[in-house]
């Protein structure tokens, strides 16, 4: 089944709550606070009353929008219904043997790449005592097959699990920069790094820029014209507030993308969703308001969770990884007061001590921290 990356949503609390969905404080997922900017809803409701029309399955006007944004060529762009179906597909397209993914790291991947067919899937470790940063040089050596210092991860129970050993190079790994849950940050030299060892090891290399938005220049889009390995994916759910409208989109070198086209479903990308993205694109007021007001609230979450002797990651997103002793009980209380938090006890890579917090505005972040405070310090 294709299940999303998050498996819990304010619908279904929203109804176990017996509370409209608009009461629920959604902090799993890192979607801008300010919500959709007025210009990309002016543009929606002009465009209403086009409905009747068929979209452009060929999504020309957006991918020439994008292709001038990143000073790349349209043709070496895919547009798509979320970046995620864009994930799926590249695995069903490509059909690798062997994939290397992180752990902890967006599920998707994984989940993706088994949905394809026989690929076997191998996670690569990070490790939580250097805050799950990854090494540029050890994961080059992981994606060619020599795994002489594997580094390994506690399963779901806390039982260390070996990463296996390989001879084999990879001919699939994911990098997702930041990464996803953990915020952490790897500069542009050591991503085109691990691109250049990928191409000449002849491994597939997809770089999920989902949330990148933080660090636009060291984006990777601009370096697939030099690499037929490299496929960069961007999406406009989290940044840009559009994770209803759906829109997402793949950088990659002609050829490659042409192989995507050829296993695409028409129509991936609907009408009002190409207008959403021509306008948020256009908005620079909007990205402008949108960092200030992240990075202001970055800074009030990162100074509460000190008071509260919660530990957190550093991270270059709009999301934290935090520690707590109870962190699966503390998101059970608090899913029952209406606001829901991303529970790791599941997780590949993490255990039941860690929990996902977005960044919120600040109303909601303030409710927030007076609710964990109220359970870290009083016992709920």
């Amino acid at each position: 089944m294709n299940q999303p990356e998050y498996d819990d949503n304010i619908y279904r609390i929203a109804d176990e709550l017996h509370i409209p969905e608009r009461r629920i404080m959604d902090f799993s997922v890192p979607v801008n606070p300010l919500g959709v900017s007025k210009k990309v809803k002016a543009e929606m409701r002009k465009h209403l009353k086009y409905l009747h029309r068929y979209p452009d399955s060929d999504t020309k006007r957006i991918r020439k929008r994008l292709g001038q944004f990143h000073a790349v060529d349209p043709e070496t762009i895919l547009c798509g219904n979320g970046s995620t179906e864009i994930i799926y597909l590249t695995a069903k397209a490509l059909s690798p043997q062997k994939v290397l993914v992180p752990a902890p790291t967006c599920s998707v991947y994984e989940r993706a790449c088994r949905m394809s067919g026989d690929a076997k899937v191998v996670r690569y470790g990070l490790k939580r005592e250097q805050n799950f940063d990854l090494d540029p040089d050890e994961f080059i050596r992981a994606i060619a097959g020599k795994l002489p210092n594997a580094p390994s991860f506690p399963d779901a129970k806390g039982k260390q699990v070996e990463m296996n050993q390989s001879s084999e190079p990879f001919d699939m790994a994911f990098l997702c920069n930041p990464n996803n849950p953990t915020g952490r940050f790897l500069e542009k030299q050591a991503v085109r790094k691990i691109a250049d060892a990928a191409r000449d090891i002849r491994c597939y290399l997809v770089v999920d820029e989902a949330h990148i938005d933080f660090n636009p220049g060291n984006s990777m889009t601009e370096a697939v014209a030099d690499n037929p390995y490299l496929f960069v994916l961007r999406s406009m759910s989290y940044s840009y507030g559009l994770a209803g409208i759906r829109f997402g989109y793949a950088v990659s070198p002609i050829q490659c993308i042409a192989r995507l086209r050829d296993d695409k479903m028409p129509w991936m990308v609907n009408s009002l969703a190409q207008r959403a993205a021509l306008a948020a694109l256009k908005d620079k007021a909007y990205r402008k308001e949108s960092m200030k007001v992240i990075q202001r609230e970055k800074a009030y979450l990162e100074k509460s969770f000190r008071k509260l002797g919660i530990a957190f990651s550093p991270s270059d997103a709009n999301f934290y990884l935090i520690q707590t002793a109870a962190a699966s009980e503390t998101c059970r209380r608090l899913r029952g007061r209406g606001i829901l938090v991303r529970d790791f006890t599941d997780f590949a890579g993490l255990d039941s001590s860690y929990m996902g917090i977005s960044v919120k505005s600040h109303r909601e972040n303030t409710v927030l921290i007076r609710e964990l405070a109220g359970i870290l310090t009083q016992g709920g």
